[in-house]
């Protein structure tokens, strides 16, 4: 049978980071065993509805490169859906679900529970003062059916659970952790459909991934605990039950699960920052599963070689930022300095370095000081500030060394020669950047680091840095010279 995966989100929000994973993995996964994989909107929760979080989830998918080939799609500003296995959108389904919870209340395993909200409310805190675990008592599982329908009849609000069988051990095996047993005495009977008349996601993600041919069910491991209802369900309808993979959860620093209280946890949010899609990627691909060569730096192509379930890991990873901007610098550094640059553009223009109507005329000083700064930075929105360096006339030297460099004896007479070839040319431009310190050297008679570092000093008050040749070009003559008089009149010994 061919592989067939979905990455089914609720759209409640902005895609989590660990949302993102769950789609990759669902992805590698697929793309190894040439397979489909599909997306799902489950949104039959509609206290929960986000308006717009289809179409952000959609977007946000297609920025990070984890695109599916069914399901819906975003095409001239509208949600179409293609595939043949259709809706992809639970909430143009409901039909179907009534269609199978019906089947299930008609051979007894399920039934109509007509408790309030009240009642349940005092049941659970019962339960909990007598050290229980919470769960439905079972008060409405004898009922019979007439009883049931005369109930709704005369208006009285209800939802269907599932009718557990008592103290049976339901298996199953995970591809991660296992064989997995639970005894359905410590499992609650599940509401599969509310009062409103929508299904709960036990139902619906049973029927949709049979219908849809999903073959193995890759999801967070917080649904562990739900899995023996949905193997129940399965064996209710006499339906072959999916591979179960079970992953591990993404953890904030303090080994509790990654939470947006303790800072940015959406896509979108790693997107503004300037993170590039293939770092992020990359990184979170680590987070849970590691290659057999514990290789770190992996295109997309590699991954899905390399990926099995095999190599999931049992236990939580940490997201560490450092090491994510780590990985982010490493493909700053390799990626193509045009492209990099385009990418940056709008930083330049959110944080005010650049109007956007002066881009145009702006493109080359951005290569430069983008192509400058790509040693330095974590991250594509550094750029900007790190261009400020590169404007203002007042230098500040950073440290006592720099001091002691600038402060060397030779460093004014020195000063005034590179000026007066910098007054001489009528541009920096890069032919005169790489020769002008030839030229000082040949007229004083200085080199090495005596010429070269305080040069550097001079002009940034740092005696390491970017490259001097493409700093000089990024400043232009006139705030090299100007730079250069602030040094002499401020710092250098005459």
């Amino acid at each position: 049978m061919s592989v067939r995966v979905r990455f089914a989100p609720s759209p409640t929000g902005w895609v989590h980071i660990g949302g993102l994973r769950t789609a990759l993995y669902n992805y590698l996964f697929a793309k190894k065993n040439e397979g489909t994989y599909l997306l799902r909107i489950e949104d039959t929760d509609r206290t929960r509805y986000v308006e717009g979080a289809i179409e952000n989830m959609i977007e946000a998918m297609k920025w990070a490169g984890v695109m599916h080939t069914e399901g819906p799609f975003i095409e001239n500003g509208k949600i179409v859906q293609k595939g043949g296995y259709g809706p992809y959108i639970q909430s143009e389904r409901l039909d179907m679900y009534n269609e199978y919870v019906n089947k299930l209340i008609d051979e007894n395993k399920a039934y109509y529970c007509f408790c309030s909200k009240e009642r349940l409310d005092e049941v659970r805190a019962d339960q909990k003062q007598k050290g229980l675990t919470p769960k439905y008592d079972g008060h409405c599982r004898d009922l019979s059916k007439e009883d049931a329908l005369k109930r709704i009849e005369n208006g009285e609000e209800y939802v269907v659970r599932l009718k557990l069988p008592e103290n049976t051990d339901i298996s199953f095996e995970d591809a991660v952790r296992g064989k997995v047993t639970f005894n359905t005495n410590d499992v609650d009977d599940q509401v599969l459909i509310k009062t409103d008349g929508f299904p709960t996601y036990h139902l619906a993600v049973i029927v949709d991934d049979h219908f849809m041919g999903i073959t193995h069910v890759i999801r967070g491991e917080e649904w562990l605990s739900s899995t023996p209802k949905h193997v129940y369900l399965y064996e209710a309808f006499g339906w072959d039950v999916p591979t179960y993979v079970h992953l591990p959860n993404i953890l904030n620093s303090d080994k509790k699960k990654l939470s947006k209280r303790q800072g940015d946890v959406a896509v979108r949010d790693f997107e503004k920052k300037g993170y590039l899609p293939e770092a992020l990627i990359n990184y979170i691909a680590l987070l849970g599963w590691s290659p057999e060569d514990n290789k770190e730096i992996m295109t997309v192509d590699e991954m899905a070689e390399s990926f099995s379930f095999e190599r999931v890991s049992k236990s939580g990873s940490v997201f560490d930022v450092n090491k994510l901007n780590w990985v982010n610098s490493h493909y700053i550094k390799e990626k193509d300095l045009d492209e990099l640059s385009e990418l940056s553009t709008p930083f330049f223009i959110e944080q005010g370095i650049i109007k956007e109507k002066d881009v145009n005329d702006k493109k080359e000083w951005i290569k430069l000081v983008v192509d400058l700064s790509r040693e330095y930075i974590n991250m594509l929105s550094e750029i900007p500030e790190f261009s400020k360096r590169f404007s203002g006339e007042a230098v500040q030297i950073e440290n006592d060394d720099a001091r002691e460099m600038i402060e060397l004896e030779h460093v004014y007479d020195m000063l005034q020669v590179f000026k007066t070839k910098v007054n001489e040319t009528d541009e920096i431009n890069e032919e005169f950047a790489k020769k002008v310190m030839k030229m000082v050297q040949k007229e004083t008679g200085i080199k090495g680091k005596n010429l070269f570092m305080p040069t550097r000093v001079a002009l940034s008050g740092q005696s390491h840095g970017p490259d001097l040749v493409k700093s000089l070009i990024v400043m232009g003559k006139e705030l090299v010279i100007k730079r250069i008089d602030y040094t002499l009149e401020n710092y250098c010994k005459k």
